[in-house]
């Protein structure tokens, strides 16, 4: 995505506040809103299409809202997509028109092992990978105006293959109900200077994974 939800790289948004002795929960909404999430990646999924539900929020409603906020605009925004709420029902917190959802409700023994699991998203499909450890890639430079888990400040330049992962689900597919795709996904190390210049004097790096279709030979 091309907008304010991929953030990294950016700067002047101050420093990060840090809260000692912080709770998992500033308020009991927030217990809810991460369950109610949870039960709709159970019910709806896949996470890809929860993420790019986020990402459509609006710029300003996304830098004023806290991170629990932004997880129940996500869920509204994903209902709404799949016919399972309306704007009437939305505002006034009461079901108008009931639609059967695809799966049962999950039990809390469920919810547990997605809480603590996840959603694996390796797949054995045979696929050879196209570079191997060592090798030099570049970040293709793609308009993406749909899920894409390339970030922006690392198309375009060049790192270093240092782990092949296997292969995975391709985000930018899954999100839209496109198939899996699954494909062989790396971690690609970039040195300080590539990204940031070379007025950086640390001998710093930063290591982020990419699937295949985000990366060409250099």
């Amino acid at each position: 995505m091309n907008n304010i939800h991929d953030m990294g790289g950016m700067t002047q948004f101050g420093p990060i506040p840090q809260e000692s002795n912080e709770p998992v929960f500033h308020a009991e909404w927030e217990k809810k809103v991460f369950a109610l999430n949870i039960a709709t990646l159970a019910f709806l999924g896949p996470v890809d299409r929860a993420r790019h539900a986020v990402e459509r929020m609006d710029t300003v409603e996304y830098l004023n809202s806290s991170y629990y906020q932004r997880w129940l605009r996500g869920i509204e925004i994903m209902g709404k997509d799949l016919g399972y709420l309306s704007d009437e029902e939305i505002a006034t917190g009461k079901e108008i028109n009931h639609k059967e959802t695809p799966h049962p409700a999950p039990d809390a023994a469920m919810i547990e092992g997605l809480s603590r699991g996840g959603v694996p998203a390796d797949r054995e499909d045979g696929r050879a990978p196209a570079y191997k450890v060592g090798d030099k890639v570049l970040v293709r430079n793609l308009e993406s105006k749909g899920h894409n888990r390339a970030t922006n400040y690392v198309k375009g330049k060049v790192g270093e293959i240092t782990h092949f992962n296997g292969s995975h689900v391709l985000p930018d597919s899954h999100a839209h109900d496109l198939g899996e795709n699954s494909q062989p996904l790396y971690t690609v190390r970039f040195e300080a200077k590539t990204l940031w210049g070379e007025n950086v004097d640390r001998k710093d790096c930063v290591y982020i994974d990419l699937w295949e279709d985000y990366l060409e030979t250099v």
